[in-house]
């Protein structure tokens, strides 16, 4: 089973201690209520969190623009707002709709990387968009041009929609776009079955352990050109990649991941890892290695020691969604580098986890695979809750901003000093 070591206060490393051993599985969805007046989030001590935004309609994934503008992907509505706010300001002065009529937004990006981006980047669910933009802009600079068709190839009312996120990143050299696009299925169901030579076939096209029918560039991180052209599959076998991110100092692209269902309360990790050009990392047949998903069993032995093991690993059914790295110098220099990544909670486990946010502590770039609770106080009992982590992101003035789509708010957290 998963066995969590506690290192220290907080702190906390998966490891995989015994063989994993699938089990029966809980069904215990979260009743989510308003925030209870005497509720508040917790964060360790020294640091201060307040309210920054509220009534906002389902925010997902925040960016903060180079002049400090903060936007916000609200997918149900089909909008991206922005926010603006003086450094140190706990609220914002300016919310307006910066776009809207797009189809479940959810990843932003501003391009060319740098201080003076021309367009910003929108990952709707069967798409790419960009917009004109200039720094400080409030509304679009012009029409909308659809960067990338058919995010997911196999999508539509023919098959199962799956998971809708779709998350994008830019390489720090501005040549590559990155988009992670999650699985139209838990674990592959409907796939079908291909001999040898077939999948042989397939892997020269779409990439080792690329999953094909509905699953088809899905389970993936896939890789372009800025304009939408040259299109691949990065790296496969990721259920479903929520959160995208690029490390300031290595460069390295990092993937937050909610992983598989229905294997039991220990199975199977969430993770945030380092995503490897060409790597596969075990969906749907394998996980963690060569741990055989028993709904695959026997069905792809060449896959068994080629599955790449994820830098760190969560507490299975946390529901890992957006991340980001720690480099302003606001916060303690020892958290500068590290990442921080937004739990949602669990729906699939007897004893909830998640609706948190963790810090993933690194060195000098390299995940060291502990992890330690950041932002808790979420959970009201053994069956409500009133928020769930989505979004995170550095603001202009280093504090770090969580948005949570239970109650539609958004989270400033600074650090005060003091014991």
């Amino acid at each position: 089973m998963l066995r969590l070591r506690r290192r220290r206060p907080q702190r906390a490393r998966c490891s995989l201690r015994r063989k994993f051993s699938p089990n029966r599985s809980a069904s215990n969805p979260p009743r989510l209520i308003a925030k209870p007046p005497s509720a508040a989030p917790k964060v360790p001590p020294g640091f201060q969190v307040e309210l920054f935004a509220a009534n906002l309609h389902d925010p997902r994934t925040v960016r903060v623009a180079p002049n400090g503008d903060i936007f916000v992907a609200e997918s149900e509505p089909g909008r991206v707002r922005v926010l603006r706010a003086a450094d140190g300001a706990s609220q914002p002065e300016t919310n307006e709709v910066f776009a809207s009529g797009l189809q479940e937004p959810f990843g932003v990006a501003f391009y060319p990387p740098g201080s003076d981006p021309q367009w910003i980047y929108v990952a709707n669910t069967g798409s790419v968009v960009r917009f004109p933009y200039r720094s400080g802009d409030l509304r679009p600079g012009g029409k909308p041009e659809v960067i990338v068709r058919d995010l997911a190839r196999a999508g539509g009312r023919s098959v199962q929609r799956g998971h809708i996120t779709r998350d994008i990143v830019f390489s720090q050299d501005g040549r590559r776009m990155f988009v992670s696009v999650g699985s139209a299925t838990n674990d592959g169901e409907g796939m079908g079955k291909r001999d040898a030579a077939a999948i042989a076939r397939w892997e020269a096209a779409h990439g080792l352990g690329s999953a094909w029918g509905p699953e088809t560039d899905r389970a993936a991180v896939l890789v372009f050109d800025p304009d939408g052209s040259n299109r691949r599959v990065f790296a496969s076998g990721l259920r479903n990649c929520v959160g995208l991110a690029v490390h300031p100092l290595t460069g390295d692209v990092w993937c937050s991941t909610n992983e598989r269902d229905d294997l039991g309360d220990d199975l199977v990790p969430d993770f945030v890892t380092r995503v490897r050009d060409g790597a596969f990392y075990g969906w749907p047949w394998y996980y963690l290695g060569p741990n055989e998903d028993p709904r695959h069993r026997g069905e792809r032995p060449d896959l068994k020691d080629k599955v790449t093991v994820p830098d760190v690993l969560i507490q299975a059914h946390s529901a890992s969604m957006g991340m980001v790295f720690y480099d302003n110098d606001q916060f303690p220099s020892e958290y500068r580098g590290d990442g921080f990544a937004a739990e949602h909670g669990s729906w699939n486990r007897a004893k909830r986890t998640g609706y948190k946010v963790i810090r993933v502590m690194l060195k000098d770039g390299v995940p060291t695979g502990e992890y330690e609770d950041f932002m808790t106080g979420f959970v009201v009992n053994d069956s409500s809750v009133w928020a769930r982590p989505v979004g995170i992101a550095v603001a202009h003035d280093g504090a770090l901003l969580v948005s949570e789509d239970g109650n539609g708010t958004i989270w400033r957290i600074t650090y005060r000093g003091g014991p």
